[in-house]
């Protein structure tokens, strides 16, 4: 039995190392490259959104610094590209209503290839194409690769087919491709249609006891659906691509990452709408203004909602705010802008 850790990898960023880890990441159009060395028995993965840049940008959002990246790290590290094999995943259309003239998955997949075969890198398989999303789970140390296929019933409405559709879009402009939806600050009348029939709640905190008592107080609303519940800002990041959640509940004081750097993350990467339900974010407090500005929807005071004497005030006060927050439009933010908050 190996002993490993686990790394879960966004659009845009790539992971490699010596050490036993299992690899996994979410692919639409995207593609994700694995490089393995049979003979050090180590390898790494890679998750583009794009080919190429179109203004020459070194980002690991684009196919031919991404790939390149994993190259160097293993020539530097090995000392030769002599013998490695390489894995071609993703590349898929996955929304339908988007013209076939732009075909950003072959794109990607055909940028794979070629790079590769400029290197003299061996291409032992190629899991490309298709119009269902994948899930892979990658095994740096074997190069064993396991792959979940998307149904496409559970794909109505998901982040993939979200980030796809935003992507893919005739009418997007550049920075669409850095941030698919714009997320920060509500504002007035631009209201979003919830992803599916229910609005779908992701629930971060770090107790399982507030977890569970504010999955419980949802669980009797006909158009709530709590799809989870993390314990920390890293949970929450595979959960969000995984599930595609309306709306985020969030806590502060959390381990790893608190709830104020995550939600500077979110309103710089990731649009979604969040309520921060905190015991330290009181009426005119530091924290409330300070998730205010950075675009928060709404800030709750925990201790408002009786968490221990029932459900009764939960449900008058979250609900509510939940059913708001998901037909809320809100603005992306630079990371400039969060920076000093």
């Amino acid at each position: 039995m190996v002993d490993f850790n686990r790394v879960f990898i966004l659009p845009g960023e790539y992971f490699i190392s010596k050490q036993p880890h299992l690899i996994s990441t979410l692919l639409g159009s995207c593609v994700a490259v694995c490089l393995y060395h049979p003979t050090q028995k180590f390898g790494g993965m890679n998750h583009f959104m794009l080919p190429t840049s179109p203004n020459k940008e070194r980002s690991g959002k684009y196919g031919d610094y991404a790939i390149a990246v994993l190259l160097q790290f293993m020539e530097r590290t090995v000392g030769t590209l002599e013998g490695l094999q390489a894995i071609i995943s993703g590349g898929a259309n996955v929304v339908s209503n988007i013209s076939s003239g732009t075909q950003i998955g072959q794109r990607n997949i055909d940028i794979a290839r070629q790079i590769l075969a400029k290197r003299n890198i061996k291409i032992i398989k190629e899991n490309v194409g298709g119009d269902v999303g994948l899930k892979l789970h990658y095994q740096n140390w074997d190069n064993r690769l396991t792959i979940e296929r998307m149904d496409r019933r559970v794909m109505i409405g998901s982040t993939i087919q979200k980030e796809e559709t935003a992507r893919l879009s005739p009418q997007a402009s550049p920075a669409a491709f850095t941030s698919p939806k714009e997320i920060g600050k509500p504002q007035a009348g631009a209201a979003k249609a919830p992803s599916s029939g229910r609005i779908k709640v992701l629930i971060v905190d770090d107790s399982a006891i507030v977890r569970n008592l504010l999955t419980k107080a949802m669980a009797d609303e006909p158009d709530l659906k709590v799809v989870g519940a993390a314990k920390d800002a890293y949970e929450a990041r595979e959960m969000l691509l995984e599930l595609g959640p309306d709306v985020i509940t969030l806590d502060i004081v959390m381990p790893k990452m608190d709830g104020v750097t995550f939600l500077k993350k979110l309103m710089v990467y990731y649009p979604i709408p969040v309520i921060i339900c905190s015991t330290i974010a009181k009426s005119g407090s530091q924290a409330e203004y300070r998730s205010d500005k950075i675009g928060a929807v709404d800030v709750i005071d925990k201790e408002s909602l009786n968490l221990y004497q029932g459900l009764e005030t939960v449900k008058k006060i979250l609900i509510p705010k939940i059913k708001s927050a998901a037909a809320t439009k809100v603005t992306k933010k630079s990371k400039e802008e969060v920076a000093g908050l």
